[in-house]
């Protein structure tokens, strides 16, 4: 079968479904190929080696990939955002219409504009596509305050009604999410969950050596890490907040990895506050996260308290149970509930840095034992 992956990002950029999972449709004897725009995410920044331009073919691992040129940005304007998208959904759009016709399509969301060389793939070649919704529109859009005026969600809401309904088969990661999609009338018989996973290949869990323990901060102090995208959903400032109130522990730090569109502002309140128990790393290569996670004593996850994140599960997750540590869960719902279940861990209400602060205290306070039971 020929498959087309239509995806905004693709590797070298940091994305779950990437040339990882191309090669092993391929090696299960498919055809693929990528459709995708020229690496900029999550800086917004045109990765060292590539230059936008209308087209640009490479082979990555045997897997073709037709780059399309973009806008690169990826910071809080919307606007901006708002024109990364489009452009990219644009020349998708023109090269779905030229490029050698698939079998299907396989296309990842977000973003959802993403929708829009699908269909025209659908409309004007007869292509069915299998629509991955790992993010929902507009429900993100409103939970990220990415775009406030109800006007816009309501057209948006619209656009991607016709979307969903337009895909062969839709893949979510959360019984939450099916409930949503079948509430907006696509039939549940067109919806699969398929739980996300942990790319158990790229991730290395041996812990560094001494010296290199040691200049990450690791010594014998109680270190709690958050390691991924760092932007208005995650809101992080109950992490700060919550570590005000735990200044009288002296032996805790909380570890923040990587970047986003709120990293700079984070580090500056923490910054201004003196807070001694955070520190920041900038985002570190997938090869070396392990190794991060294997010498935290635990590991966070936390998303603003919307009630589109109580029916997600941060793909992060999985990576953290796969580590093996202790997982404080700060997000209600279908998340909460998988960690109760594997008792993986503590969880806490979002946005409530008290609450976190407690279940901080209830962990330091455990026997070594308990907290690797």
């Amino acid at each position: 079968m020929r498959i087309l992956i239509i995806t905004q990002w693709f590797d070298p950029e940091p994305t779950f479904k990437g040339l990882l999972f191309a090669k092993e449709l391929q090696r299960r004897g498919h055809k693929v190929s990528v459709l995708t725009g020229f690496p900029n995410y999550p800086g917004g920044a045109v990765y060292e080696g590539y230059r936008i331009r209308p087209f640009q073919s490479e082979l990555m691992d045997g897997i073709p990939v037709l780059r399309v040129a973009l806008y690169p940005s990826h910071d809080q304007s919307g606007s901006r955002r708002a024109l990364n998208y489009l452009s990219f959904a644009s020349m998708a759009s023109v090269a779905a219409a030229l490029i050698r016709r698939p079998d299907v399509a396989y296309v990842y969301h977000p973003p959802g504009t993403l929708g829009l060389p699908a269909v025209t793939m659908k409309l004007l070649r007869g292509v069915p596509f299998v629509y991955d919704v790992q993010d929902l529109w507009p429900d993100t859009l409103a939970a990220t305050g990415m775009v406030t005026s109800d006007r816009v969600l309501g057209a948006a809401d619209l656009v991607m009604r016709r979307i969903y309904g337009s895909a062969t088969k839709l893949v979510v990661l959360s019984d939450g999410f099916k409930t949503a999609l079948t509430s907006r009338g696509i039939p549940g018989r067109r919806i699969t969950i398929i739980p996300n996973w942990a790319d158990e290949q790229s991730l290395d869990f041996r812990a560094p050596d001494a010296e290199r323990a040691q200049q990450l901060g690791f010594s014998d102090r109680t270190t709690i890490t958050f390691a991924g995208n760092i932007g208005t959903a995650q809101s992080l400032d109950t992490i700060l907040d919550a570590a005000e109130m735990l200044a009288d522990l002296p032996r805790l730090r909380f570890l923040i990895v990587g970047g986003g569109t709120d990293s700079d502002r984070l580090a500056e309140e923490s910054r201004r506050r003196s807070l001694t128990n955070v520190e920041f790393l900038p985002r570190v290569p997938l090869s070396e996260i392990g190794a991060i996670l294997t010498l935290s004593d635990a590991v966070l996850v936390h998303l603003r308290d919307d009630p589109l994140f109580a029916i997600t599960i941060p793909s992060k997750t999985q990576a953290y149970m796969l580590a093996g540590r202790p997982v404080l869960m700060g997000v209600r719902g279908d998340a909460a509930q998988l960690v109760k279940d594997a008792r993986a861990g503590l969880i806490f209400e979002p946005e409530n840095p008290a609450s976190l602060a407690a279940v901080v205290r209830d962990f330091v306070s455990m026997p070594t034992s308990e907290r690797e039971a």
